[in-house]
C-alpha cells in the first residue's frame, strides 16, 4: 500500500514523543516533518531519531533567511542529515535561493511563500503587497526561477501557484485541516482532499494527527479518506 503523501508535523514537546510518533505514522504516511522548536532543542540527533530504521522522508522545516553565505553555509550544515526538504523563506530573495539550493543540490530546497497564519491584513501591516494570492504567485515565481525544487503555500494558492510553475515542481500545503478539525492559529485552510483537488503533492497536517489519542490510528484513517476520495473512477 502507498504511503500517503503527508508529512506529519512533530511538534512534540521532547525527543521520545517525536520517535514514537514518527513510528506510529510512518507505516501510513511519506513524510514526517521536524520543525525550528525540536530541531533548536536536540540538533541533528532529532533526525535520526524520527527516521529510525523506515525510510520515511525527512522535511525539515527551519525556514532559513538570513544573508547568502550564511545561507548557505546553514544549509550545507544540515544537507548531511539527508533530508528530502529544507525549507527557507521566499522573501530571502532570489540571492539566498540559489545560494540554498547550490549548497545541498541532493535536498528539495522548499521556499515558503506567506505563512499560512498571515491574512490580507496582516501582509498590508508589514508592507508586503498584497493580496496574499498575488504576494505567493509573486513569490513562488521568483523562487522557482532562483532554483527552489518545491513550494510552500496555503491549499487557497495552490491551484494558482500550480498553474504559475508548471507539474514539475513540489507543492507543500500546510493548514490542512480534516472536516471538523480547528483551525487554531492558521488563517488559510482547507481539508486534505480540497488542498489534493487544488494541485498539493504534500499535504502537511500536525495536531489532528499528533493530539489524537491513537496518532498512528488517526494517520491511517486520513490516509485511507485519501485513497477513497482521489481513487479512479472506474
Amino acid at each position: 500500500m502507498t504511503a500517503a503523501p503527508i508529512a506529519v508535523a512533530l511538534d512534540a514537546p521532547d525527543l521520545d514523543t517525536a520517535a514514537r510518533w514518527a513510528g506510529q505514522v510512518t507505516p501510513h504516511v511519506s513524510t514526517v516533518k521536524v520543525g525550528l522548536e525540536l530541531y533548536l532543542r536536540y540538533g541533528p540527533d532529532v533526525i535520526a531519531s524520527v527516521r529510525g530504521a523506515s525510510r520515511v522522508q525527512v522535511f525539515l522545516d527551519l525556514k532559513l533567511h538570513d544573508i547568502p553565505a550564511t545561507v548557505a553555509g546553514a544549509t550545507r550544515a544540515v544537507a548531511r542529515l539527508r533530508p528530502t526538504y529544507l525549507t527557507v523563506h521566499a522573501a530571502g530573495g532570489p540571492a539566498m535561493i540559489r545560494a540554498a539550493a547550490e549548497a545541498a543540490p541532493d535536498t528539495r530546497i522548499a521556499a515558503v511563500t506567506v505563512l499560512t497564519s498571515l491574512d490580507d491584513a496582516d501582509l498590508a501591516a508589514i508592507g508586503l503587497d498584497g493580496p496574499a494570492s498575488d504576494a505567493v504567485l509573486r513569490l513562488a515565481a521568483l523562487s522557482v526561477e532562483a532554483g527552489a525544487r518545491a513550494l510552500v503555500c496555503s491549499p487557497h494558492e495552490a491551484a494558482a501557484v500550480r498553474a504559475e510553475v508548471g507539474p514539475d515542481i513540489t507543492l507543500i500545503t500546510p493548514g490542512v485541516r480534516p472536516a471538523g478539525a480547528a483551525t487554531q492559529d492558521q488563517a488559510r485552510v482547507a481539508t486534505p482532499e480540497e488542498a489534493l483537488a487544488a494541485g498539493a503533492d504534500l499535504l502537511v497536517i500536525g495536531r489532528p494527527i499528533t493530539g489524537a489519542a491513537d496518532p498512528g490510528a488517526a494517520a491511517a484513517t486520513i490516509a485511507a479518506s485519501l485513497r477513497r476520495n482521489t481513487a479512479p473512477t472506474p
